[in-house]
Order: C-alpha cells, then structure tokens, then sequence
C-alpha cells in the first residue's frame, strides 16, 4: 500500500510533472513474470525514476548506506528507500552479501521486479564500466530473462555530490530481454558468470551508446580518491 501511495499519490505525480520524463521501450516489460531489470547507473535518482516510468513495481538492490544516514537527510532517504521497496545491500562481502543474494533471489521467486545496477556503484565520469558477475549467477539461478535499460541524462540531473537535482527532462530506454537459458545448471562456472555479465554490458553499450571501459567502477573511484 505505501508503494502505490508514494507511486500515485505523492512523490509520483510531482516529480512526473516537474521533470516530465521519458521512456521507450516498455513494451519490453513483461507484464506478468519475474525478471531482472539490469541498468546503468548515473545518479542516486535512477532508483527514482526508473520505477515511475513502469506499470510494475521494481525492487532495487540499493546500498546499505542509503539506509543508515543520520540527520533529517538521512531519515528522509532511509524513509523513500523503505517506501518504494528497495533492498539493502550490504557490499562488504562474505555472509552480508549472500544475505543480499537471497533477499534478491526471494523477490524474483515472488514473481516481481528486480533492478540491478550490474556496474555496482554509479559512473564517476559518464562511461560504462565493466559489470560485476553477481547479476549473472542471480539471472541464472533463477532462470529470468535480463532486461537492459538505459538512464538517459540522470547523471546530468543530479551528478555526484550535488544535493538536488536540476528541472530538466531525463529519459529511460528499455532493451528487449535477454535469454540465458543456454547457460542452465552452469552458474557455478566463473567463466560463464563473466560471459553472461559481458554479454549484458555489451548491450546496455550498444542500447545506450556510452563510451566503455573494461575496468570497474568502484577501481577509478578509489583511484580519483587517491589522487
């Protein structure tokens, strides 16, 4: 019930009419049916808009942080997180993670939605960055199709370390769905998780067409930070 108050009766109808967004591609969705929604990330508001532009609710995995703020910023993040059914994830690895793992695997096995961001952790600059093999063992495990969509202008919105976002239109493109069931039984095999996750970055490249590169995420930022 809190989903569809904050969908259709609070946040949704605001931030539609303020930033009028945009999508193609919902047709790709299916309209009954577990799947995996596999996006790039460009900005914290991509867990927003993606879910408004869909008839479905979406459950994201969202990291643990969002969830643990402090101050006014913190509850009211903590509050919208909760609200609109994301997951905390714990990216510290080991048992949190698995944890993680699960909690995502029981949202597909429920039949929804589930979003993931396969570079795991928003663009530093705009590029796509190499995905994380953890969305291919979940595709696999649970035998769902991947869908790709692409966040268009989101990062422009509201980049990195900016506190609200600017009035301008963003857009959402979905890709049709992915079929891996070729790879049944073999989400053991590290290298068919890295075919997999590959095979899903490539077309988000191709969807989107933003520039790619072969590392992670996560290595130019420590990288940044350092210097």
């Amino acid at each position: 019930m809190f989903y569809w108050l904050m969908k259709y009766v609070f946040v949704g109808p605001i931030v539609k009419a303020i930033y009028r967004p945009w999508v193609t591609g919902r047709e790709n969705v299916p309209v009954t049916g577990a799947a995996i929604l596999a996006s790039n990330h460009l900005s914290v508001i991509d867990s927003v808009f993606l879910p408004l532009m869909l008839d479905r609710p979406v459950s994201f995995l969202a990291k643990a942080e969002y969830f643990t703020g402090r101050g006014l910023k913190g509850w009211a993040t903590k509050w919208f997180m909760k609200g609109t059914g994301q997951i905390a994830l714990d990216r510290s690895g080991g048992p949190a993670s698995e944890a993680a793992l699960n909690t995502a695997l029981q949202v597909i096995g429920r039949g929804d939605l589930l979003g993931i961001y396969p570079e795991g952790t928003r663009s530093p600059d705009g590029k796509l960055y190499r995905g994380r093999t953890g969305i291919a063992r979940m595709a696999l495990e649970a035998k769902v199709p991947v869908i790709p969509v692409i966040m268009v202008d989101t990062g422009t919105m509201m980049p990195i370390g900016q506190t609200l976002p600017r009035v301008m239109r963003v857009g959402v493109v979905i890709g049709e769905p992915l079929d891996f069931s070729r790879y049944a039984g073999m989400e053991g095999d590290r290298y068919v998780l890295r075919s997999v996750t590959d095979e899903i970055m490539v077309a988000l490249q191709r969807l989107g067409g933003q520039e790619y590169s072969d590392e992670y995420a996560s290595t130019v930022k420590n990288r940044l930070a350092a210097s």
